[in-house]
């Protein structure tokens, strides 16, 4: 049993999800992103810590990455973090970090950690299936990067959060998606 954050993206909803509601068992395909730097950054009382074993997993060819954690969260892997110390994969627990820049292969057991978010686009593979226990409508500020270009970037510490007790299908200006907390009952038989 697990309880995790998760960040549902504006446009991921808009585009392609169901809106849900506190309460709801839903089913979404999780990723890790392990440098927290989506909208920005500066999520890291979101950040959360799996310890899960590596599958390979294959849609139309492509392989994906997968942490299966015992809670029965599925969430895929990007690319493997670089890391120039090799003794960080070896550690006397038997969990490895995966830091070593390489791909761990199936079996292994790995710690990451990264905001998990729902992507509903691209490959696919085994979905997360939870109930919602509380949902955050998340708002962030933007800036022009330089006056007049009309191109746009997180304001740094802008983002603020309001509970809600449904997640929108349709946001708007400065509304960049919702972080739920979802509880993880175990795996699916």
């Amino acid at each position: 049993m697990g309880l995790w954050r998760v960040f549902y993206a504006d446009w991921q909803m808009e585009c392609c999800g169901t809106p849900f509601s506190v309460g709801d068992e839903v089913s979404w395909p999780l990723l890790l992103d392990e440098g927290g730097e989506t909208l920005g950054g500066g999520w890291s009382g979101e950040i959360g810590e799996i310890t899960a074993t590596v599958e390979h997993v294959r849609d139309d060819g492509a392989e994906i990455r997968v942490l299966r954690a015992d809670d029965g969260l599925v969430v895929a892997l990007g690319a493997d973090p670089e890391d120039a110390d090799p003794e960080d994969d070896a550690p006397s627990d038997g969990v490895s970090s995966g830091g070593d820049g390489m791909r761990p292969g199936p079996g292994r057991r790995v710690t990451r950690s990264g905001l998990l978010t729902v992507e509903r686009h691209g490959a696919r593979w085994p979905e997360t299936t939870g109930t919602v226990r509380t949902i955050h409508l998340v708002h962030q500020d933007f800036a022009e990067i330089t006056p007049g270009s009309h191109t746009r970037e997180p304001v740094p510490a802008s983002r603020s959060s309001e509970a809600v007790d449904r997640c929108p299908k349709w946001f708007g200006e400065g509304r960049v998606g919702v972080l739920a907390e979802l509880h993880v009952p175990g795996p699916r038989p």
